[in-house]
Formats: structure tokens, C-alpha cells, sequence
């Protein structure tokens, strides 16, 4: 079968090769005809080695399809059964999925260390023990999460990974108050799904951060009440808020340099939100007096910070009524042949979602 692979961390191109077999198919696993997955910046993470994943590895852990086949033991789901492909399952039995934080878990990880793939050079590894640019993927039974029949499986791929985190950040991370001041800094497919939530949670301002005009302008029409680039940030913290500082900051983008930016335009007694992923070598720096001083929280959010199962069917829920945009999302489209075209779209920030259809 068909599938992307990176040969070796930190080469920024893939290869697309037809010599790949989907391996481990047993009990308790699930065969997967992927059908849709979309291109997160994570994936350019792991490729560029900024989180680790061992090589060669088949990028991908945002998508849809619908099961092949199911082994011994599974009966959540069966074959034609169309289903999200969730890379970070929750065991039911360790002591975070016992605490409620099932978020928490630590199998899905583990999964990242056992070979998803085959080639006749010898083992491929599926990125966060996934791996969706490949026609045909085998995971846990807990990674085929089953959805409706009228969820098409591009919108499906997103709720796999960017909007639940995004949306998940304003409802369950923060728990945006109604009335309240937001930004937003790093404004791609997980930024636009945070301003959503804010809207839905409804705050009164809401502004957009991001250096890429176009996404600017995709902010606004998503819910931002206004849009800057990181130099006019300065500005709208004193326009909006008297220069005290945001109710709630989102830093969307998995770096130092954004997330002391964040804290910093981060109210005394605020919320700062740290939803994009980073490096372990990248390091915050905050002194002990300011952390006593302003008293301003500081939550991590990972994978939208709550119950992954109830968040996937929230998002159904608040799409099929019309409460969130997912189509608008969904910017450009590529067949898995021409993958590197989305590596440029997600690096040059012209895309908030690019969808690859297998």
C-alpha cells in the first residue's frame, strides 16, 4: 500500500511509496481504510525532531476512515463502521483515567514505541503510534473512535486532533468566563478552534494574534473581534483592556519566546493557556517574585484538557447545529501523492487546514 514516509529526522520533505504493509493486526486491534487526515504542525514537530518520535516514521495522527477489519475481542466497533482515529486513547485503568484525566494517559505514548509499518528495508514507526498518511493503518481498539454516518470524514479528521485541542483549551482548560477579555497568539487550524470556543463561551473581546495576514483575516470571520499582527499586540492589550492585561491568553504556537509574550499580556490574576506543543530543550524563563506577585495562572492544555471521548461528541453536537464552522477550517485539499505541497502550505502559514483525501 500506499504511504508518506520520513526516512530520517530532520529531513523536511517526505517520500510517498507504495511498498508499505500496515503490521500488528491481533487481538484486541483494529484495521483502518484511512480515508481523510489533516496535516497538524505537529507532524512538522516530529519530522523536524522538535518532539520526539523514532524514524523512519509515516507522519499523520489527524484522521478518519472507516474499519476493515476488527480482531478478537473488539466490540466497540466492526468493519464499515466509520470512525476518528484518536492518537491518545485512555486505558480506563491507570491512575489519571481513574482520577478523570483521562488526557492523562499514558498508553497511547506507548504505543509510539512499537512499529505501526513494514517495509522490505525493515520497521516503520506511525507517528503518536498512528501514522495516517498511509492508506491503511492497525491501532488499539481504543484509537477507532466510531462517529455517525453523516460526519464526512474530513470534518471526522479534524475532531481528531486540532479542533479538539483548540476547543477543548476554552471549554474545559480554561473554562472562558461570558464577558471576559481573550487573545489568542498563533492563529492555524488549534487557534481558530480556541477562538471558537471562546465565542461559543462567550467573551466580549476576543483578538487574534498571528503574523500571516491571511490568517488574520480568517480569524475575524471565525469569531475574533479583532486581529493583529504580533507587533500591534502592544496596542490592542491598551485599546482593549486599559492596558492592564487579557482576561485569558492562549499561546498557540509551542515556543518560549510566544508563551513569556503571552504571560506578560496575561492580566494580574489572569489565565494563561499553553496549547501548542514544544520542545523539551526550549525552556520558559519567569522569575519567583512576578509567579507570587500577579498571581497569574499558568494551565498547560493537552489535547483540550478533558474526557476525549465527550469532547469528540460535543464537537459533533455543536457542528450539527451550527454553532461551530469545521467546513471553513478545511483551506486547501491535496492527494497523499502531493503531500510535500501541504508541508508548504502549513510552513508558509497559507493554510489553517490542509486535508489530504487517500
Amino acid at each position: 500500500m500506499r504511504a508518506a514516509v520520513l526516512h530520517e529526522i530532520g529531513q523536511d520533505k517526505l517520500e510517498v511509496v507504495d511498498d508499505v504493509e500496515a503490521t500488528g493486526f491481533g487481538p484486541g486491534r483494529v484495521r483502518i481504510r484511512v480515508r481523510a487526515t489533516g496535516l497538524c504542525h505537529s507532524d512538522l514537530s516530529a519530522m523536524s525532531g522538535v518532539l520526539p518520535q523514532p524514524g523512519p516514521f509515516v507522519p499523520g495522527h489527524e484522521g478518519a476512515g472507516e474499519v476493515l477489519e476488527v480482531g478478537e475481542g473488539v466490540t466497540r466497533v466492526k468493519p464499515g463502521d466509520r470512525v476518528v482515529v484518536c492518537w491518545l486513547p485512555a486505558c480506563g485503568q491507570c491512575p489519571a483515567c481513574k482520577r478523570g484525566q483521562t488526557e492523562l494517559c499514558l498508553a497511547g505514548f506507548m504505543n509510539a514505541g512499537t512499529p505501526n509499518f513494514r517495509r522490505p528495508a525493515g520497521d516503520v514507526f506511525g507517528f503518536a503510534g498512528t501514522g495516517t498518511f498511509a492508506e491503511e493503518v492497525v491501532v488499539d481498539a481504543g484509537c477507532a473512535v466510531p462517529i455517525p454516518d453523516d460526519v464526512p470524514f474530513d470534518i471526522a479528521a479534524l475532531i481528531g486532533c486540532g479542533v479538539t485541542t483548540g476547543l477543548g483549551a476554552a471549554l474545559n482548560t480554561a473554562d472562558v468566563e461570558a464577558g471576559s477579555s481573550v487573545a489568542v497568539i498563533g492563529c492555524g487550524g488549534v487557534g481558530i478552534s480556541a477562538i471558537q470556543g471562546a465565542r461559543l463561551k462567550g467573551a466580549a473581546e476576543i483578538v487574534a494574534v498571528d503574523p500571516v495576514a491571511s490568517r488574520r483575516e480568517s480569524a475575524l470571520k471565525f469569531g475574533a473581534t479583532r486581529a493583529v499582527s504580533p507587533d500591534e499586540l502592544a496596542a490592542a492589550k491598551q485599546e482593549v483592556t486599559g492596558g492592564e492585561g487579557f482576561d485569558y491568553v492562549f499561546e498557540v504556537v509551542g515556543k518560549s519566546v510566544t508563551a513569556r509574550t503571552a504571560y506578560e499580556n496575561t492580566r494580574r490574576g489572569g489565565t494563561l493557556v499553553i496549547v501548542g506543543a514544544g520542545a523539551m530543550d526550549d525552556f520558559l524563563q519567569l522569575n519567583m517574585f512576578e509567579l507570587f506577585f500577579d498571581e497569574k495562572r499558568i494551565l498547560p492544555s493537552m489535547y483540550g484538557g478533558g474526557d476525549v471521548l465527550r469532547s469528540y461528541e460535543r464537537t459533533i453536537a455543536l457542528w450539527r447545529a451550527g454553532r461551530i464552522d469545521l467546513e471553513g477550517l478545511i483551506t486547501h485539499r491535496v492527494a497523499l501523492a502531493d503531500i510535500n505541497e501541504a508541508l508548504d502550505q502549513m510552513r508558509t502559514g497559507t493554510a489553517l487546514r490542509t486535508c489530504i483525501e487517500i
